[in-house]
This record gives C-alpha cells, sequence and structure tokens, in this order.
C-alpha cells in the first residue's frame, strides 16, 4: 500500500440489540474518529440498493489520512471499549481500503 493514500473504514451494521448503548457508541465513536484525524463521510443515512442483495441496515462510511491511521484509530486504546460496546450489540462488518 502506498504512503499519503487516503483510507476509507466501510462498515455495513445490522442485528441491532440495543439501541441505546449504540447511540452512546456514535457519540464517543465521533470523538475517537476525530482524535485521529479522521472524518465521517456517511453515517447511516438511507441507502438504496441497485444491485445485488443487502442485508444491512447501515452503512458507515469514515476517511482516514492513510491506511496507518486508520489502523492506528482501530487499534487504539480509545476505540478498544468501544469497540466491544459495538460488538455486543448488532452484527457489523469492517473493511479497510486504500483510496486512490
Amino acid at each position: 500500500m502506498l504512503c499519503g493514500m487516503p483510507a476509507y473504514v466501510i462498515a455495513y451494521a445490522g442485528n441491532v440489540r440495543d439501541a441505546e448503548v449504540l447511540a452512546e457508541y456514535r457519540r464517543r465513536n465521533t470523538d475517537a474518529v476525530a482524535n485521529h484525524g479522521g472524518r465521517f463521510l456517511a453515517r447511516g443515512g438511507e441507502v438504496q440498493v441497485l444491485e445485488g442483495p443487502w442485508p444491512h441496515e447501515r452503512c458507515v462510511i469514515m476517511e482516514f489520512d492513510d491506511v496507518a491511521t486508520a489502523r492506528a484509530w482501530y487499534e487504539s486504546d480509545e476505540y478498544a471499549p468501544l469497540k466491544a460496546m459495538r460488538q455486543a450489540e448488532s452484527d457489523t462488518q469492517l473493511v479497510l481500503v486504500e483510496g486512490v
């Protein structure tokens, strides 16, 4: 992966078990992402499926300066308790992709 290329974390979430806990997760993760230089490009807005199956309820896209910065957020001590919170209360898939 090239240095200096933007990176995107894309999350697909569904099967929410506790909406209040996830609202707290989102509130706290807003700061965690910002603290690692990231920003949200899409965050749970309406999804219009154009092709193929889409079993997810939410789609979130975060942008970071590069892959290393995105991984630093994901692996940070700040995000660890939030990750556990999210994993306990929803089924989520996250991918990290390098931009162009």
